[in-house]
């Protein structure tokens, strides 16, 4: 039996490896539509083009993410509501009219930085008694950053992560089948649609090659400890949840490997080969109109952990090179 996916926000840098992992598999007939075949802001008209191709499984890799424009423009934020809260509940109500299995993407800006809590207090299955490994209770000097699990307390400390959040709302609220996943720093191969922006390690790869020929260092905040995601693995993933029939609900998929953005900068070169010095600094060296968590790990209570983000991008540059 040949299931028809659409996958919308198909050119993104999400999008095209969901294109791959699905498309690659005879059980699947893919449908891809980007900016040029949908306008998901124009629900009715949504309605109607999804109605008539009637998928079964409706994933949704479009977002707004110019997380500083949102905090300080209305306008911005008035697109990042359309995009992150509005539009994911719409296709959740066009899933739950045709019985398709509805995919959405969150991130790990939905959480502050600060001691996970459930329903404001110290999570199930915690004693009470500060045992040394205890996220919820023990010793903070035990813990160099915070992580999260996927029913840990959200508390936005963005506009953006607020959009993000109700966008989650919005799924649980009218979805059927449903499984939000959240994810983080994601890279991978470049989006092709018009004003993309490019991941951290492309960046930070045009940046080294700069400084290696100014004899100059690469400065990189040590902080605001996260996990990395592949684009590619997040894609296998999420065909690996939907064939597991896997409950409804939220779902953390990142690779392995906690850092800082110093951090990742310093095992890339190193990676390349590349010598390049790096000069960590705080986060208050780089002032942003949006704040970010000092620690937003995410870590999975539902699924095994994806590999090391090292491991990773080690493919991705080689299949950059070739």
């Amino acid at each position: 039996m040949t299931h028809n996916v659409l996958i919308i926000g198909a050119q993104g840098m999400l999008g095209q490896a969901l294109v791959a992992a699905f498309g690659e598999d005879e059980a699947y007939h893919v449908t891809a539509w980007d900016r040029a075949e949908i306008d998901v802001t124009d629900t009715p008209a949504a309605r109607e083009k999804i109605t008539a191709l009637w998928p079964d499984i409706i994933i949704n890799a479009t977002a707004y993410n110019a997380v500083d424009a949102c905090e300080e423009d209305d306008a911005e934020y008035a697109k990042a509501q359309a995009l992150n809260t509005r539009v994911p509940g719409e296709l959740a109500k066009i899933a739950a009219s045709l019985q398709a299995t509805f995919v959405h993407y969150s991130t790990d800006y939905v959480f502050d930085g600060q001691r996970p809590r459930v329903n404001g207090r110290r999570g199930p299955g915690c004693c009470g008694q500060k045992c040394q490994k205890c996220r919820y209770m023990g010793p903070e000097e035990n813990f160099p950053y915070w992580p999260y699990c996927e029913n840990d307390d959200a508390n936005p400390l963005s506009r953006y992560g607020q959009t993000k959040r109700d966008g989650e709302r919005a799924v649980e609220k009218y979805g059927s089948r449903y499984y939000i996943i959240r994810l983080s720093k994601l890279f991978g191969a470049p989006a092709t649609a018009p004003g993309a922006k490019r991941s951290f390690f492309d960046v930070m790869r045009d940046v080294g090659v700069k400084a290696q020929r100014d004899g100059t260092c690469v400065t990189a905040v040590d902080g605001e400890t996260s996990c990395f995601t592949y684009a590619p693995d997040l894609a296998v993933e999420t065909k690996a949840i939907i064939e597991d029939a896997a409950p409804s609900g939220i779902y953390h998929v990142v690779n392995s490997g906690p850092c800082t953005w110093y951090e990742a900068a310093k095992t890339l070169y190193e990676i390349l080969g590349m010598d390049v010095c790096v000069k960590p600094v705080p986060p208050s060296a780089f002032p942003r109109p949006a704040q970010r968590p000092a620690s937003s790990v995410l870590i999975s209570t539902k699924r095994s952990p994806l590999r090391d983000y090292r491991e990773a991008l080690r493919e991705y540059l080689v299949q950059t090179r070739a």
